[in-house]
C-alpha cells in the first residue's frame, strides 16, 4: 500500500523546470556590460591629465576586437548553409498551394517594410552620433603591444569574402532546387554542416561576456557617460520603434483585412508574451501559437503552413534591429552610409537574415556580415552592440511573434479558411482556451523545445507537415 502511494506521489509530482543554459549566458552578458561601465567610467575619472582617450579601459578593447574576429570567422558558413537551406525551405512551403505562396509573398514584403521602417528611424534618431569610436590600430610593428592578445589574433583564421560567399550560396542553392530529389542529399549534407556551424557559433557566443566587458569598458573610457546614453538611445528608440510597428502597421492591416483589434489579439495571447519575455525567444512560444491559433478559428492546414514558415520567413523585429544596429555602429564610428549603401544594406538583410531564426548569435553574425560586405571598416563597431544585444532581445522576439500570429489570421481570411464567428467568440472571451488541450492534442508543453540542428525552420516544417497530415 505504501509503495503505490509512493507511486501514486511520484506521477502526480510536476518536473521541475530547469533553467536554460543560455539563461546563464544572458545574465553574465548584463553583468559584463555593467562591469564594463563602471571600469570605464572609473578609468576615465583617474586619468591623468593630458592622456587623452589613453586609460586602462581602452586598452581592453582588444578583448573585443577578438570576439568580432570570432564571429568574422564564422560569417561566410553562416551565410552559405542558411542560403543554401533557406532555398530549399521556400521550395518546399510554395508546394503546399496557395497557402504557402501567399504566406511567402507577405512575409517578404513586410520583412522588408520592417527594415526599410528601420533605417527610417535609425536616420531621424542618428544612435551613437558623437561617440567617434576608432577601428582598432595596431602599433606600427602590426602588434597590439599585449603579448597574448598578439597570440589570440594570430590564432583566428582571416574571414572570408561574404558578397563572394553569397553569391556561390544562391547558385548552389537553386541548383540543388532544380534537381529535386537527386539534390535532397546535398541539401541534407548541407544541413549538417549548418548543425556543426551553428554548434561553433554557439561556443563562440558563451565568450560574448568577455567581448561585450572589453568593448563596452573602451568605449566608456573613452567617452566617458556619453557612450552610456548612446546606447539608451539605440534600445529606447528601437523599442518605440517595435510597438509602433505592432500597433500601428501590424494592427492597421490586420483591422483593414479581418476586422479584429489588435490589442484583443495581444490580450488573448497573453501568456505567451509572458513566455516569450521571460525566455527571450519566440521559439519557447512555437507550441502554444499553433494550438491557440487553431482554437481562434484559423484552420488547421493554414496554420501548419504559416506559422512554422513564418518562425523562419517573418522576423519583424530582427528586421528593425538589423538596420538601426547598422545605422547605430555608422553614427558610432563617423562613418555615413549613403543612401544607395543603404538599400543594398536592406537588401542584403533581407537575403542572409532567412532561414536563421532562433539560433543565438546568428542575428549578431548576420549584422557582421552585412557591415563587412559594403563598409568593412565598421566591421569594429560590433562589439558594442553585442553588450546591448541581449537587452534589446526580448523586443525582438515579441514583435517577431505578434507579426507570426497577426500572419496566421490574415492567411486564414484572404483563404477562406477561417470560422469568423468562432474569433469573435474566443476573442471576446466567451470561448477560452483550454490549457490541458496543449497536452491532449499533441502540441506539447514543453516551454523549452529542443533546438534543430540546422535552426527551428526544418524543424517547424516538419511540424507543419504533421499538422496537415
Amino acid at each position: 500500500m505504501s509503495s503505490q502511494r509512493g507511486e501514486t506521489a511520484a506521477l502526480g509530482r510536476q518536473p521541475r523546470k530547469r533553467l536554460d543554459k543560455t539563461h546563464w549566458l544572458y545574465i553574465a552578458v548584463i553583468i559584463a556590460v555593467l562591469l564594463g561601465v563602471a571600469v570605464g567610467l572609473i578609468a576615465q575619472a583617474t586619468s591623468a591629465p593630458g592622456a587623452g582617450t589613453k586609460n586602462f579601459a581602452t586598452s581592453l578593447k582588444p578583448l573585443g576586437d577578438i570576439f568580432v574576429d570570432l564571429i568574422k570567422m564564422l560569417i561566410a558558413p553562416v551565410i552559405f548553409c542558411t542560403i543554401v537551406t533557406g532555398i530549399g525551405s521556400v521550395a518546399k512551403a510554395a508546394t503546399v498551394g496557395r497557402v504557402g505562396g501567399l504566406a511567402l509573398v507577405y512575409f517578404l514584403v513586410m520583412s522588408t517594410f520592417a527594415l526599410a521602417i528601420g533605417l527610417v528611424v535609425g536616420n531621424f534618431l542618428h544612435p551613437g552620433e558623437g561617440l567617434k569610436l576608432q577601428a582598432y590600430k595596431p602599433s606600427e610593428n602590426g602588434k597590439t603591444g599585449n603579448a597574448l592578445f598578439d597570440f589570440i589574433l594570430e590564432i583566428i583564421p582571416p574571414d572570408i569574402p561574404v558578397l563572394p560567399t553569397l553569391f556561390v550560396a544562391l547558385l548552389v542553392g537553386f541548383a540543388v532546387q532544380r534537381m529535386g530529389k537527386a539534390g535532397e542529399p546535398i541539401v541534407r549534407a548541407v544541413k549538417i554542416a549548418q548543425a556543426l556551424v551553428f554548434r561553433i557559433l554557439m561556443m563562440v557566443m558563451w565568450l560574448a561576456p568577455i567581448g561585450a566587458f572589453g568593448a563596452i569598458a573602451a568605449v566608456v573610457g573613452a567617452t566617458g557617460i556619453e557612450a552610456v546614453k548612446s546606447m539608451l538611445v539605440l534600445m529606447l528608440g528601437f523599442y518605440a520603434t517595435c510597438i509602433a510597428f505592432i500597433v500601428l502597421v501590424l494592427g492597421s492591416v490586420l483591422y483593414l483585412v479581418t476586422r479584429v483589434n489588435i490589442f484583443k489579439l495581444m490580450k488573448y495571447l497573453a501568456r505567451e508574451y509572458l513566455l516569450i519575455f521571460s525566455t527571450s525567444s519566440s521559439e519557447a512560444a512555437l507550441p502554444r501559437l499553433i494550438a491557440k491559433m487553431e482554437h481562434l478559428g484559423v484552420s488547421r492546414p493554414v496554420v501548419g503552413v504559416t506559422v512554422p514558415t513564418g518562425y523562419s520567413f517573418n522576423l519583424d523585429g530582427t528586421a528593425i534591429y538589423l538596420t538601426m544596429a547598422s545605422l547605430f555602429v555608422a553614427n558610432a564610428m563617423g562613418i555615413e552610409m549613403n543612401i544607395g549603401e543603404q538599400i543594398s544594406l536592406l537588401v542584403f538583410m533581407i537575403i542572409a537574415s532567412k532561414g536563421a531564426a532562433g539560433v543565438s548569435g546568428a542575428g549578431l553574425a548576420t549584422l557582421a556580415a552585412g557591415l563587412q560586405a559594403h563598409r568593412p571598416e565598421l566591421l569594429n563597431g560590433v562589439g558594442v552592440i553585442v553588450g546591448i544585444d541581449r537587452f534589446m532581445s526580448e523586443a525582438r522576439a515579441l514583435t517577431n511573434f505578434t507579426g507570426n500570429a497577426v500572419a496566421t489570421v490574415l492567411m486564414g481570411t484572404w483563404v477562406g479558411e477561417i470560422d469568423r464567428a468562432k474569433v469573435g467568440r474566443v476573442l471576446s472571451g466567451a470561448e477560452p482556451f483550454n490549457e490541458a488541450s496543449l497536452d491532449a492534442d499533441g502540441h506539447g508543453s514543453s516551454t523549452e523545445p529542443e533546438q534543430a540542428p540546422h535552426g527551428p525552420g526544418a524543424d517547424s516544417y516538419a511540424s507543419a507537415e504533421s499538422l496537415r497530415k
